[in-house]
């Protein structure tokens, strides 16, 4: 946790967790059912659900839901499996969605 003091990070918006840092963003441009999301290449202080199929904007993938380690808030999540060559580049990545992180150390 000391080498994250100074980076500027993003935390659960309930209870104030630390759960990934900007740098760790891959992308902006991603769509949550209730609004912007941002994907991922780690997250950290969280728990994955169960692995589940979803058929999601860009096709078919499996899936497990997100939570804070802390309060248990759903924040997003994770891309276990894409189905599509093109979608494999999210495999192993975190969403999580906009309105339920913010930033710390800005």
């Amino acid at each position: 946790m000391a080498d994250l003091v100074g980076n500027r990070m993003y935390s659960c918006y309930k209870c104030r967790n630390l759960v990934s840092r900007h740098d760790d963003i891959v992308s902006k441009g991603f769509q949550a059912t209730s609004g912007r999301a941002f994907l991922f290449s780690h997250a950290i202080n969280i728990v994955e659900g169960p692995k589940e199929n979803r058929h999601l904007i860009t096709g078919l993938h499996t899936v497990a839901d997100v939570f804070c380690s802390d309060c248990g808030e759903t924040l997003g999540w994770k891309y276990e499996r894409a189905y599509d060559e093109s979608q494999k580049y999210k495999e192993g990545k975190v969403v999580l969605e906009n309105f339920k992180i913010v930033k710390e150390n800005w």
